[in-house]
């Protein structure tokens, strides 16, 4: 399954209802830790089986950001039933961001 671009008018059907756990990548194009994790991203998105990927650009959507806390990016957050069940800040590995999803 490719990324989801998340925006404020897919963001609740994408990830607070989603039936299945949702790792959302908040993030920006001007931010280098973004850009390392992203090819990671969609590696996870690609493979992972269970689980939806979703991105969403932090300057186009920051009440969003806001809203979950996001301070620093990149950030993920793993949405199960519709509330964040797990956090990562920074550069992760594959493997740690695989470990996150199963939780």
């Amino acid at each position: 399954m490719s990324v989801i671009t998340l925006t404020n008018e897919n963001f609740e059907k994408e990830v607070l209802k989603s039936d299945i756990p949702v790792l959302v990548d908040f993030w920006a194009s001007w931010c280098g830790p973004c850009r390392l994790l992203s090819p990671v991203v969609e590696e996870i998105a690609e493979e992972a089986t269970g689980i939806k990927v979703a991105k969403l650009n932090v300057d186009a959507y920051g009440e969003l950001a806001e809203t979950y806390k996001v301070m620093s990016i990149p950030t993920l957050i793993l949405f199960k039933a519709g509330k964040p069940a797990a956090q990562s800040v920074g550069v992760k590995s594959k493997e740690m961001i695989l470990q996150m999803t199963r939780i």
